[in-house]
């Protein structure tokens, strides 16, 4: 009977504790400092530098928003990652959220144009004899994203699931043949992403070692509906699908991201000789400071 009481009372504990993990704003708060004249220089897994400094806020619709700029400046839509790189943020009473659907959705825009364009040079290659001479492939993109990508949830345990994010897009397609009519083809997106924390890691970076960093992971699921419908090849792929994986400390905020993403589009093409890529990402935490008065200073040379 002893042993039962003492099992039971632990789980108790540990399901409270998770539980209360991001109970109480004041603490969420810590995992996202922003204080004015903060920096953090993260390493890609090129060796590239990206320093983030915080700057002077913004008021949008009477809300206080912390804010963000970028060393050097992300010039090209397809290097904007909302998980990593806001402009605009706000720690709520529920939740970090990011500012970041404008720029989402050139993002997604910039993905599929890209994989557009992989479409149409492999099917010009593919193209019978002199048949390649009046071979087009057209396309139109339009795409869409949820304002808001919800970080993380204050009120949440470990392995609990929240929806983090949203997007939708369109790519209306026309293929023209050499004497044949021209074909339209309409595939929608719908891309869902949950978030999750799956528990606390120490985590070794280039600015040293953070014990006990939330380790948060975001999946994407992505519903493909094609017209016409029998457009749709039966035995095509699932879309690609992507992994994200944030850590992040109290007083620091992110000191490491992973990203594992395939290609959306070209990886529903059943097709052998279409090899969707993989794409792997990688930023860890180089140096910092932090200016706080609350929290005091702290950082890395």
């Amino acid at each position: 009977m002893l042993k039962k009481i003492r099992t039971v009372f632990t789980f108790l504990c540990v399901f409270g504790l998770s539980a209360a993990l991001m109970g109480d704003a004041s603490e969420i708060i810590q995992y996202f400092p922003g204080t004015l004249g903060s920096y953090w220089v993260y390493v890609d897994q090129d060796g590239n530098e990206l320093t983030r400094r915080s700057v002077e806020g913004e008021e949008i619709a009477e809300k206080m928003y912390g804010a963000f700029s970028y060393e050097p400046a992300l010039e090209n839509s397809m290097d904007h990652d909302y998980h990593i790189h806001p402009d605009l943020y706000q720690v709520g009473e529920e939740r970090i959220a990011f500012l970041v659907g404008k720029k989402a959705e050139k993002a997604l825009q910039a993905r599929l144009v890209k994989e557009m364009g992989t479409l149409y040079k492999m099917q010009k290659e593919m193209a019978p004899p002199g048949a390649e001479a009046g071979f087009n492939l057209l396309y139109e993109i339009e795409a869409e994203a949820q304002e808001q990508f919800y970080m993380l949830s204050t009120f949440t345990a470990f392995n609990e699931e929240w929806n983090a994010m949203r997007m939708k897009a369109k790519v209306t397609i026309t293929l023209v043949l050499p004497q044949e009519d021209p074909e339209e083809i309409i595939v929608d997106f719908t891309i869902t992403e949950t978030g999750k924390v799956l528990g606390k890691e120490n985590v070794e970076t280039a600015a040293g070692t953070f014990e006990n960093c939330l380790k948060i992971e975001y999946r994407t699921h992505t519903e493909m509906v094609v017209f016409p419908d029998e457009a749709k090849d039966e035995d095509a792929n699932p879309p690609g699908e992507s992994t994200t994986t944030l850590w992040v400390t109290p007083k620091v905020g992110i000191v490491k991201y992973h990203q594992e993403a395939k290609d959306i589009f070209l990886n529903a093409i059943p097709d052998p000789q279409f090899k969707a890529l993989s794409t792997v990402k990688t930023l860890e935490l180089k140096k910092y400071e932090i200016k706080s008065a609350e929290l005091g200073r702290g950082g890395s040379d």
